[in-house]
């Protein structure tokens, strides 16, 4: 199974402020749908209570230090580890991770790829997209949208 990111994030590494995205691209929302569509999505708790709901089509895994949560839809777990075999065990062929922060700093050492959404401006925020070593990825795929702001979506395999 493939373990990929899924982010957008802003020329300054933003990737939240107060628990939301600060930007509305409806190019981005569409290229994170195809990518996910029909796949298990991993996120943290604070990440789907930001969006509210499952995601439509795809089957989400959520992470969190409560035992207790629950939530119609969706499948909980307490460790990355339990959830990515979970969905390997189930015959995911990609996995996706979509946030936030901490679940990108706890997988970017693992992840096969990285879809990037690259926003060509700094936005104020409170969530970051983890630093990660570039020499272990090669860009297999750019596309630069004309959108306001300018966008780019790339795609990172590891070396």
């Amino acid at each position: 199974m493939i373990v990929s990111i899924i982010a957008s994030v802003s020329k300054n590494n933003v990737i939240g402020n107060n628990g939301k995205l600060p930007w509305h691209i409806p190019e981005d929302l569409k290229w994170f749908k195809e990518k996910t569509i029909g796949h298990f999505v991993l996120m943290g708790r604070k990440t789907f209570e930001s969006i509210g709901n499952p995601l439509s089509g795809r089957k989400t895994i959520i992470i969190t230090k409560n035992k207790n949560y629950t939530h119609s839809g969706i499948y909980v777990f307490n460790s990355i580890n339990e959830a990515i075999n979970f969905a390997d065990k189930n015959n995911e062929t990609e996995l996706f991770i979509a946030g936030g922060e901490e679940i990108y700093r706890q997988t970017i050492e693992i992840a096969d790829r990285i879809y990037l959404t690259r926003i060509h401006r700094n936005y104020e925020g409170d969530s970051f997209f983890p630093e990660f070593d570039a020499d272990k990825y090669r860009v297999v795929s750019r596309k630069i949208v004309d959108t306001n702001p300018l966008i780019e979506f790339l795609l990172y395999t590891r070396s």
